[in-house]
């Protein structure tokens, strides 16, 4: 049998079991306490992981409230700028069609002005074209009306004259007709210049008027508007109708001067009136200024007299016909004609005449005469010729000592003498002096007469020119000889070459 154990044994080994049911129930405690501990840990974690999520469960939702919210305010605010943005560009567009509107209606406006400016231009242009052609009607008509309108009652305008030349002799009465004529209440432009001069012992009024160029005639017949192009258009007038318009008003604007010398004229004084018509323009070939002569008539107070110049149908080219006149057949082209007599008068003063012939003896010497007396024996001689001759003043006279007119309707005009009392050659620069002082007067001839002789080269150029005639001492002598019977001798040194001693005694 087994050893029975002691009690100590026992109770030492209950104390142990003791002590080990006491370590297990506190290892068994523990391990209690351990579960609790961690229970709660983990109830702790859960709890908090579930207040996490609680929390973000929380955090989520005010999160998505506040989206929600944003996204509703969003959402306003888009609907709001919508509406805005709708109402601006409903405005907008209110205002667009009214611009347009505007547009169309400023656009119609417009319209409207432009088509009643252009219908008034239109008739501005049909006016315009209608005035033109009725002021150029009415232009032609006053130019072939000249001779309807007569001078009238001139009366006080003869007193006048008649009253000057008492007072101031020839040049002032031709001063008082000049006055006349340039009052004549004629077109404008049909008298650009009026010269007259007046020969007492002819009983003659000389008239040179200036006649209006080509220019005075209107080139237009009638002015045309054309609605298809909204322009006026000129309808030239025929070249022929021009120039027949032009013969007529030259003819006219003559026998208009010729009568108003008649009509300020008194019959005693004025038997006839020497007219030469005159126009100042260019010569289309050189460009220099010429001056033709149109028309050269001398009319007779008492055939004048018996003309009808305010008759319709008179023609006035057949009129100067009538009185013989020279007329241009082409006036238009300033065909110029040979004047009855070219005269330049108001650049001369003349002085009283003195009959030289009378005081000389029955030998005079040439050479020693007094210069005054020299030059009115020259005048006398060519008024025994046969030519009107004036013996002009020293002073301003361009060098020349003598005017005379020749009235021969073929050979006749203007011609300017000189008279040099020399004992030797006559220069030959006198010579062309005297040329170039026939052109400046427009004179017809020119003739130098001299006490001495002429050299080879003066005679020359006299013969060149073919206008110009030289008269030496011996041919002076033969012609005082012939026409005024004087037996006149030539006291030179010597004997001039070619001469015989008879030829100077």
């Amino acid at each position: 049998m087994a050893r029975r154990k002691s009690v100590a044994q026992q109770l030492l080994d209950a104390y142990q079991a003791k002590q080990k049911a006491k370590a297990a129930q506190l290892k068994k405690e523990q391990a209690e306490r351990d579960r609790l501990a961690r229970k709660a840990e983990q109830d702790r974690q859960r709890l908090e992981r579930q207040a996490a999520v609680r929390m973000t469960k929380e955090h989520a939702r005010l999160l998505a409230a506040g989206e929600r919210e944003l996204v509703k305010q969003q959402t306003a605010q888009e609907r709001e700028a919508a509406r805005v943005e709708r109402e601006l560009a409903k405005r907008l567009a209110e205002r667009e069609r009214a611009v347009k509107a505007q547009a169309r209606e400023q656009e119609k406006a417009e319209r409207e002005t432009v088509r009643l400016r252009q219908a008034a231009d239109v008739e501005l242009l049909r006016e315009s074209a209608v005035r033109c052609t009725e002021e150029v009607r009415e232009r032609v008509e006053e130019l072939e009306s000249i001779l309807l309108s007569r001078p009238g009652d001139l009366g006080a305008y003869r007193r006048r004259a008649e009253s000057r030349l008492a007072e101031g002799g020839p040049e002032a009465f031709a001063a008082a007709v000049e006055d006349l004529l340039v009052r004549s209440p004629l077109p404008e432009g049909c008298r650009p210049s009026v010269r007259a001069a007046y020969a007492p012992e002819a009983k003659q009024l000389l008239l040179d008027v200036g006649l209006p160029a080509q220019g005075i005639i209107p080139e237009a017949a009638e002015y045309r508007f054309v609605a298809q192009r909204k322009e006026v258009v000129v309808q030239s007038r025929k070249e022929a109708d021009v120039k027949d318009l032009y013969r007529r008003l030259v003819a006219r604007l003559a026998l208009h001067a010729i009568e108003e010398g008649f009509a300020v004229t008194g019959a005693g004084l004025v038997d006839s009136v020497l007219f030469n018509g005159h126009v100042d323009t260019k010569d289309r070939a050189t460009g220099r200024a010429i001056r033709p002569c149109l028309v050269s008539v001398v009319a007779e107070r008492e055939t004048f007299a018996e003309l009808v110049l305010d008759e319709p149908e008179l023609d006035p080219a057949r009129c100067l016909h009538h009185l013989n006149a020279i007329v241009s057949r082409h006036p238009f082209d300033m065909e110029a004609v040979a004047p009855v007599a070219v005269f330049d008068l108001t650049k001369y003063q003349f002085i009283a005449e003195v009959d030289v012939v009378a005081g000389l003896d029955s030998r005079p010497d040439l050479v020693q005469m007094d210069p005054f007396a020299f030059e009115h024996l020259v005048r006398q001689l060519f008024e025994a010729i046969g030519l009107e001759a004036w013996t002009t003043q020293a002073s301003r006279d361009d060098g020349v000592d003598a005017v005379a007119v020749n009235r021969d309707p073929l050979t006749g005009g203007l011609c300017i003498i000189q008279a040099k009392r020399l004992k030797g050659t006559v220069p030959t620069d006198a010579v062309r002096a005297l040329a170039g002082v026939m052109h400046d007067k427009a004179a017809a001839k020119g003739i130098l007469v001299t006490t001495a002789w002429f050299g080879k080269s003066s005679v020359d150029f006299a013969h060149r020119t073919g206008r110009l005639q030289l008269i030496d001492g011996r041919g002076l002598k033969a012609l005082l000889r012939e026409h005024l019977g004087i037996d006149a001798l030539l006291g030179l040194p010597k004997v001039p070459p070619g001469w015989r001693p008879e030829d100077v005694r």
